[in-house]
């Protein structure tokens, strides 16, 4: 037998009613905030993450399925959907579009990475991008759809957290202070962090190692080096969150895993998936574009895994909608009676009524296990002298009521007692 890969999973018929509630949610609240759904390969030249992400990150250094083409193009399975979209942003030309450019992204992504509860090698995000504004209404708006999106799920206890880490001019000098805070404790810290050290002392804050984290804890903080134009703007985030009632704790340490990252980030953090809580993170990318060969154009955006949503909706007992169930189930006795239940059936199913019958030649008792199992709300029985008379009866199972009817009559009466 081929089993599954590593860190992938499967979703069952009896599960996916679950993900399809999620995807519905994400558009539902994506359609509210005028968001327009954007769709990217699932590979992108690996240039575009090293460029995009960044060289020093984990996602870049240790995470990334990475391969060369049968044309000897290095390629990557995309590990986030950010950089896909500045990509496509650049190439079709959407900056000539109206002001600023909203839109939203459902999409698999790649990670090599110790597998973990809500965390696998292939996972799925809902992530929101806004292009063009560098209001810091447009931040806050971005926080307000992704704290929309957790209530519409009915996760309760996600708790916000915010921070700034500043534009280039402001993040240089801060630089200079984490470069002489760890310099005398160097010896002491993993191969990543030495390394990154010199090309990029920002990600050494970001470490997972426990040895690292403990040294990361007396570091200096990026908001005592704002410059005033993102102090200015930091404040008028917090207010605009306030305006809308959105709570918060500003957390300093938060700088997010991706470099593109500029001013705003922030996270919905929860203890009930375990340490690793954030269940949805984002922030401001004003440089993106631009690193990526377009102009100067602003944006803002979050990402959110649809796998550690559903771990934390169950583990705080987040009830979902029941699945869908078939409407009617139509048997029959024999090959006559069967013939006639199949034509009922996708005639109900062109009209767009759930409704199933027999494919296996059971027997009519067997068929109303399978039709109680499958949870049809009605049954109906069809035999010679029902076919005669072209009418049945629909017993309704929750209750065992009974309804004389003809055929033709079956949908009317389905459309109207829901």
């Amino acid at each position: 037998m081929i089993n599954i890969p590593k860190g992938t999973k499967d979703v069952l018929p009896e599960q996916s009613y679950k993900w399809q509630y999620l995807e519905d949610a994400a558009r539902s609240v994506a359609a509210a905030f005028g968001l327009k759904e954007i769709r990217t390969p699932v590979f992108e030249h690996t240039e575009l993450f090293l460029r995009g992400v960044g060289e020093t990150t984990d996602v870049v250094t240790k995470e990334m399925y990475t391969f060369e083409d049968k044309g000897g193009r290095s390629i990557t399975l995309k590990p986030e959907g950010t950089a896909g979209v500045a990509r496509s942003f650049i190439e079709n030309g959407l900056a000539n579009s109206p002001m600023p450019l909203k839109s939203y992204y459902l999409t698999p992504c790649y990670r090599y990475e110790r597998p973990q509860a809500g965390r696998l090698r292939e996972f799925h995000q809902f992530g929101i991008e806004v292009y063009g504004s560098a209001q810091p209404e447009t931040d806050a708006e971005v926080i307000f759809a992704a704290s929309s999106f957790l209530n519409k799920l009915g996760i309760k206890g996600a708790r916000l957290e915010i921070n700034s880490i500043g534009c280039k001019s402001c993040r240089a000098e801060y630089n200079r202070a984490l470069k002489e805070y760890f310099r005398p404790h160097l010896d002491g810290m993993c191969a990543n962090c030495r390394d990154r050290f010199d090309k990029n002392p920002l990600r050494i804050i970001d470490c997972k190692e426990e040895a690292c984290r403990k040294i990361t804890a007396g570091a200096p903080k990026i908001l005592d080096y704002l410059c005033p134009d993102c102090r200015a703007h930091f404040e008028s985030v917090k207010g605009y969150l306030s305006a809308l009632g959105v709570e918060y704790t500003v957390n300093p340490d938060i700088v997010r895993g991706l470099d593109y990252y500029t001013r705003t980030v922030f996270e919905f953090v929860s203890t009930a998936i375990g340490a690793q809580g954030t269940v949805c993170g984002g922030g401001r990318y004003d440089g993106l574009i631009a690193e990526l060969g377009g102009g100067n154009v602003p944006a803002v955006g979050f990402a959110a895994g649809l796998e550690r949503l559903l771990l934390l909706m169950d583990n705080t007992g987040v009830e979902f909608p029941a699945p869908p169930v078939p409407r009617v189930y139509v048997a029959g006795m024999d090959e006559p009676t069967r013939k006639k239940a199949f034509g009922i059936v996708n005639g109900l199913r062109v009209k767009g009524i759930s409704a199933e019958c027999d494919h296996m030649a059971r027997s009519v008792k067997a068929q109303f296990k399978y039709a109680d199992k499958i949870g049809a709300e009605y049954v109906a029985v069809i035999g010679g002298n029902e076919l005669e008379s072209g009418s049945c009866t629909l017993k309704r199972m929750r209750d065992g009521q009974t309804f004389d009817m003809p055929f033709a009559d079956i949908y009317e009466f389905l459309k109207n007692n829901i």
